[in-house]
């Protein structure tokens, strides 16, 4: 088999796509703005566990769930989390959650959800 050198690379092998900035839409996911959600209320939970050195059971109680619940958060396994839920156990956590509904901009075509964490 001969090696490809540098100079015999087709222009198509170096096509570079621009993401949506949502990697769930890009891979093609119905509900891709549901799991960008999820994914952005559940670091922003793991990230105050983590600052303030909670175990998982410590959390757990804190949460009002089982240790295995933090546990599948804790590995971003969010599947039997609603973005409600989500939402309650940041303000379980002091955390205060903010939505704020707004008009789209003209240069989108569609409306979107964002969690933006402070």
């Amino acid at each position: 088999m001969a090696k490809r050198s540098a100079s015999t690379i087709h222009e198509a092998d170096e096509t570079i796509t621009r993401g949506t900035g949502n990697a769930f839409a890009d891979l093609g996911y119905p509900d891709a703005e549901e799991r960008q959600t999820k994914l952005r209320l559940a670091h922003a939970i793991n990230d105050v566990i983590s600052r303030r050195r909670l175990t998982q059971a410590a959390a757990a109680e804190r949460l009002g769930v089982n240790q295995p619940k933090v546990s599948a958060l804790a590995n971003y396994k969010l599947e039997g989390f609603s973005v409600e839920r989500l939402m309650t156990f940041l303000t379980a956590l002091d955390q205060d959650v903010e939505i704020v509904i707004r008009k789209k901009p003209r240069s989108r075509a569609a409306g979107r959800i964002s969690v933006v964490a402070a």
